[in-house]
């Protein structure tokens, strides 16, 4: 099991799974919050994996892998991908930077292991070498993004980097941006054109790459049979939905989608990102069904109900 530093930190308080091994919060989640937001702090994000891809062919070999347009990255330039099943379902998201001799990528705790295996499978002849290098690297996050440290020198980060922010914090501030995180915010039937990944981590004009075809038919002539949607909860009540709570219709009671994740922001109060029908009207009333309380909840657009009605057949 897998503990931070940062945990010794006063006032540290550990995430529950999946972010166990790391602090939730350091004693005062809103202050953290807001210095997250300004740029004074940083959060420990060092239970993360990180993979790293070696080798004179890796850029295009990865470019013929992953939803991203990576051949030709510059160096230091962050990017986001996607590894996708035949069918087009997100199975691996992956923050990626090339330093100029190797590309790096994140990926969800405990999720380096099948990812590297998944790459040495797909290797052939292709001049590369695939590496978890979690137990040697962490990442850590700031408002101007994510970065890699050498894991020994978590420890020294307080003070040379600002305050440490916890993930209560980070979460917020994503989930105000409208972020989805795989297997919060998705499941084994997503795909990325329900959460708001087309632009971010899908590139439409680049070759082809494992569940294209899905990704291209939903877009150009389909609508995606879920969307993404920002949830803004009643504040009375005291908690916050969990994963996997029903979300449905107040006037009928039928379900129509489930919370993802769920936060209290600092300036909007709580909110959730939930996965919800497409047909859900955008105005519809709508209950979060959590600990046996109905939480009245309204909607914030994510992802468009009409996202991938490009082309429209004609009727002869």
């Amino acid at each position: 099991m897998y503990r931070s530093p940062l945990l010794d930190v006063p006032g540290a308080v550990e995430a529950e799974s999946p972010d166990d091994g790391v602090a939730a919060h350091y004693g005062d989640p809103m202050r953290e919050q807001r210095m997250l937001a300004s740029g004074q702090a940083f959060v420990d994000l060092s239970n993360r994996g990180v993979v790293r891809v070696a080798g004179p062919d890796r850029l295009t070999w990865l470019h013929s892998l992953l939803t991203q347009d990576v051949a030709n990255l510059p160096a230091g330039e962050p990017r986001q991908g996607l590894l996708l099943s035949p069918h087009g379902h997100v199975e691996h998201h992956l923050r990626l930077r090339d330093d100029g001799e190797a590309t790096w990528a994140t990926v969800e705790p405990r999720q380096a292991s099948a990812l590297v295996d998944f790459l040495r499978a797909m290797r052939f002849m292709t001049r590369v070498e695939v590496d978890d290098v979690t137990v040697d690297w962490a990442a850590t996050w700031t408002r101007d993004g994510e970065q890699l440290r050498p894991r020994p020198r978590l420890g020294d980060l307080p003070g040379s980097e600002g305050a440490p922010a916890g993930l209560w914090a980070y979460e917020a501030l994503r989930i105000a941006r409208g972020e989805p995180r795989l297997g919060l915010d998705t499941d084994h039937r997503t795909i990325p054109n329900e959460v708001g990944w087309i632009g971010t981590a899908v590139h439409l004009d680049k070759g082809c790459y494992r569940g294209q075809e899905t990704v291209a038919r939903v877009h150009t002539l389909g609508r995606p049979p879920r969307r993404l949607t920002r949830l803004h909860l009643d504040g009375s009540v005291d908690h916050l939905p969990r994963h996997g709570d029903p979300v449905v219709l107040r006037e009928t009671g039928k379900q129509v989608g489930v919370v993802g994740s769920a936060a209290r922001h600092y300036e909007d109060g709580p909110m959730a990102l939930a996965l919800l029908k497409r047909s859900v009207p955008v105005a519809s009333p709508l209950l979060v069904h959590s600990e046996d309380v109905g939480v009245a909840a309204t909607q914030e657009v994510v992802v468009d109900p009409e996202a991938g009605l490009h082309v429209r057949p004609q009727v002869r």
